[in-house]
């Protein structure tokens, strides 16, 4: 004969058995909230850069860009036969590792451009447009 004692709690377990159950799911859902809501999101890990940095004039090859304290610049390529009083004018935000330039086109149309930092010193700087593409420039 097979015995089955122990299988369904006797009536004196079976008060203490409910309140451990019950006690058993509730540590269960804070320990799956706890999980949950403690985890590295992208702004813990994106890097930071001083925008004060950033002012002055910049080349790459024939390339320059022209960032003002006042948030305006403005970028030229003298391979295009283009020099800085004729230089299409932008303006400028840096958030965390984010560079926007919104250039002015002559017809009021405005452009914006994306790019992530990836190296911000005095005398150097190196972004990154979407298509991963990087550029790297000195200071001027």
């Amino acid at each position: 004969m097979i015995s089955c004692e122990g299988a369904v709690p006797s009536k004196t377990n079976r008060k203490n058995y409910k309140p451990m159950k019950r006690f058993r799911l509730i540590l269960l859902s804070l320990s799956l909230t706890a999980l949950f809501t403690t985890s590295c999101t992208k702004d813990e890990t994106q890097p930071s850069f001083d925008e004060s940095l950033i002012i002055g004039k910049w080349k790459s090859g024939t390339l320059f860009e022209r960032y003002d304290a006042d948030q305006s610049g403005a970028t030229w390529d003298t391979a295009d036969d283009v020099t800085e009083p004729e230089a299409q004018e932008f303006t400028w935000t840096i958030t965390k590792d984010q560079l926007e330039q919104i250039h002015i086109i002559v017809n009021g149309g405005l452009v914006p451009k994306r790019y992530t930092i990836t190296d911000l010193t005095e005398t150097t700087m190196k972004y990154e447009d979407d298509f991963g593409v990087t550029k790297s420039f000195s200071k001027q």
